[in-house]
């Protein structure tokens, strides 16, 4: 009888590190996780330091995983990660970082780049070639800040690199980076050829300071020497090419068909809809899938679980820590859809998906001397809502149809979250047995690469467990039109403070 063998998945998140150990029926054998902060050096910033929050992490949690576990290391047959992105991190020739990573949308300082990018090149042409207009979550104005404003640095990068990427060469050697992933270094990436390209610009970086195209799916190198003794995982595992967080979160609860969509509560909410052909508007980003021959179309928004962070700290420092969310919940049931008339609006990052308007700002509307917390709470909650609704009403406008919408990610422990956006959105939502999120996903993607399993075998690893339905209720309709017409109210405003 041949072994059970395992495969190792670990994520990093913008906030927090996870890893998974899993026999190859998916189930879970061990986990580990580990805090990290986002940086904010100056407003519209954000970063990692690639070190100490991606390389530094991944090896405190395997160490974990193997300390801890009872199964021997050199059982584990592949290993995948996954991490936030698209970031931007140069590096020298040795991979070594040479700056703090630049992180995905929530990074603004670009915005004079993206405006020199389209008058230079064209909205059209970025459009056709790249498949996406250019937006703070695009890597290429990105690579232009750090050419205009760390010359030195720009001079002295071999690679540019993004969190995946990063991980992946520290595991192997190898610079290599996802098409799903790449696919976002606009306007750098041809998504007809699914190559590189300077076809729209040869000043911005050679193509060779770019690193080598693969699927998500392809064991891409082998775990060093080195790495193994910074890790604890045996020399020689396999490695995969990796993928944004988001797309191995989908993979964890079976996105997998075209009207398949994930929507991922978490810091941001992040939403992917698969696809037969591939959709081509400026409101939504595209890339190909993990697989060849899938098209992607997908959303998010700047600020989600963030928020609820925000809140506690600042309107919650009464409440105990460890069940302040439950009691802000219970504050908020106090309360009714629609929030006693209260509109929030969660641009508190500006805004990525579909206004792409980094100048938005938040806003509570309809604020009276007899709200209450929990009024205020309910508020923010369904603003969040109003976003990921205002996402999906583009989706349809797009012709990209919901079949099975699926919540995943830490935020589906907010009952109150997640049942208010089946309410406000429309869709029913099903949730999956193992909420893990993206190490899990990680975790299948290494199993697949090696033969253990085959794309569908996901439904047996991670079994649904319930269905939110959706209620609908008039004034959250009626609130949902006011939150939209806010912004357009208001957005010249925005720009000003």
């Amino acid at each position: 009888m041949r072994s059970m063998q395992y495969t190792l998945g670990v994520d990093i998140g913008t906030f927090e590190t996870k890893a998974v150990l899993v026999d190859q029926n998916g189930t879970i054998i061990e986990q580990a996780q580990k805090a990290h902060k986002m940086l904010v050096p100056e407003p519209g910033w954000a970063e990692h330091r690639p070190n100490e929050d991606w390389w530094g992490d991944f090896c405190d949690v395997t160490q974990s995983i193997t300390s801890h576990s009872s199964i021997d290391a050199s059982k584990i047959v592949a290993v995948a990660c996954s991490a936030i992105g698209p970031c931007m991190l140069p590096v020298d020739r040795n991979g070594e970082a040479l700056m703090n990573g630049v992180l995905y949308g929530v990074d603004t300082r670009a915005q004079l780049e993206i405006d020199e990018l389209n008058s230079e090149i064209g909205e059209d042409r970025i459009l056709e070639m790249g498949g996406n207009a250019l937006t703070t979550q695009s890597v290429g104005p990105k690579i232009l800040w750090l050419k205009k404003n760390r010359p030195e640095i720009y001079k002295n990068t071999h690679k540019i690199l993004t969190s995946t990427s990063f991980l992946v060469h520290k595991l192997t050697g190898e610079f290599v980076i996802d098409h799903y992933t790449a696919a976002n270094f606009t306007p750098l990436y041809d998504i007809h050829a699914q190559t590189w390209s300077t076809a729209l610009t040869k000043d911005l970086i050679a193509l060779e300071t770019l690193p080598e195209l693969r699927w998500s799916s392809d064991i891409v190198g082998r775990i060093t020497k080195a790495a193994a003794q910074k890790t604890g995982l045996p020399e020689g595992i396999p490695v995969t090419a990796g993928t944004i967080d988001a797309a191995a979160e989908a993979i964890s609860v079976g996105v997998s068909e075209s009207g398949d969509t994930m929507c991922m509560y978490g810091s941001t909410i992040f939403m992917i809809s698969l696809t037969d052909q591939r959709v081509e508007d400026p409101r939504l980003w595209y890339a190909p899938w993990l697989f060849p021959g899938q098209h992607a179309s997908m959303a998010g928004l700047a600020t989600s679980g963030t928020l609820t962070h925000w809140f506690r700290e600042h309107f919650a420092k009464d409440l105990n820590l460890d069940s302040s969310f439950g009691e802000l919940s219970e504050e908020a049931n106090q309360s009714i859809p629609g929030s006693n008339g209260i509109v929030f609006l969660p641009y508190f990052s500006g805004e990525r998906t579909p206004i792409h308007d980094p100048d938005a700002k938040g806003l509570i509307f309809g604020l009276r001397v007899d709200h209450t917390r929990g009024d205020i709470y309910r508020g923010l909650i369904e603003g969040i809502a109003f976003g990921t609704r205002h996402v999906v009403d583009t989706f349809v406008e797009c012709s990209t149809q919901t079949n099975r919408l699926f919540a995943v990610g830490g935020g589906t422990k907010n009952e109150l979250w997640i049942q208010t956006t089946s309410d406000i959105t429309g869709l029913d939502q099903i949730v999956r047995e193992k909420t893990v999120g993206a190490s899990y996903g990680d975790a299948f993607l290494a199993a697949l690469a090696v033969g253990i399993v085959e794309p569908r075998d996901i439904g047996k690893w991670n079994p649904a467990k319930r269905v939110l339905r959706s209620q609908s209720d008039a004034q959250l309709e009626k609130n949902y039109e006011i939150f939209k017409n806010l912004y357009i109210a208001t957005k010249h405003l925005m720009k000003q403070i």
